[in-house]
């Protein structure tokens, strides 16, 4: 068990942390959380069920980890420290390399971050990580929430409207920024 944490830490673990700094926005938080991320992926493990990708279930265990650190009282404990892992996310937003980031890019990220919590959060899910709808639905839900197959289609369809909104809100905030022409959009 110990092993599989261990890979499924080296492989999720930066894409655990930037879901953390997207929801809590505070380094300090991130730690708490992840550390409590790694406790609970631990002891959890042994009752994953398999009812979804194991992606979708560590990070939704991710997000209520992150919860239960905001809700907790402020009491910070020592760090274990995972030598395996980055001491920070790789990148706060993307997963783009170093190398292929420009100015344009980081001013558009600028504009995202304008967005309130839950918007920027579907954002992550659906552009940055690339889930299917259904999982986006999942990863959005509230935990022990049940659906039927007909109430996570309507979910689903709820979604995708916000997040053409989404798209559409970019767009005019982009646009008044001066990043884009109103012939680039094909308005």
């Amino acid at each position: 068990m110990n092993r599989a944490v261990e890979h499924a830490l080296r492989g999720y673990g930066p894409e655990f942390r930037r879901l953390m700094a997207a929801i809590l926005r505070d380094e300090g938080r991130v730690q708490d959380a992840f550390s409590l991320f790694c406790e609970c992926l631990l002891k959890g493990l042994p009752d994953f069920r398999w009812e979804s990708s194991f992606r979708t279930w560590a990070n939704r265990m991710a997000r209520n980890c992150c919860y239960k650190v905001v809700n907790a009282p402020a009491v910070r404990h020592k760090h274990v420290s995972l030598s395996a892992l980055p001491e920070r996310p790789v990148a706060r937003h993307s997963s783009t390399n170093p190398w292929l980031r420009t100015t344009m890019k980081d001013r558009f990220r600028s504009l995202r971050e304008r967005l309130d919590p839950q918007e920027q959060r579907l954002l992550v899910l659906r552009v940055e990580q690339r889930l299917p709808w259904p999982e986006v639905v999942q990863m959005m839900s509230e935990p022990g929430e049940s659906m039927t197959c007909e109430m996570r289609t309507r979910k689903a369809t709820a979604m995708r409207q916000q997040f053409q909104r989404i798209k559409t809100r970019l767009r005019s905030l982009a646009i008044a920024e001066g990043l884009l022409a109103l012939e680039e959009t094909g308005s």
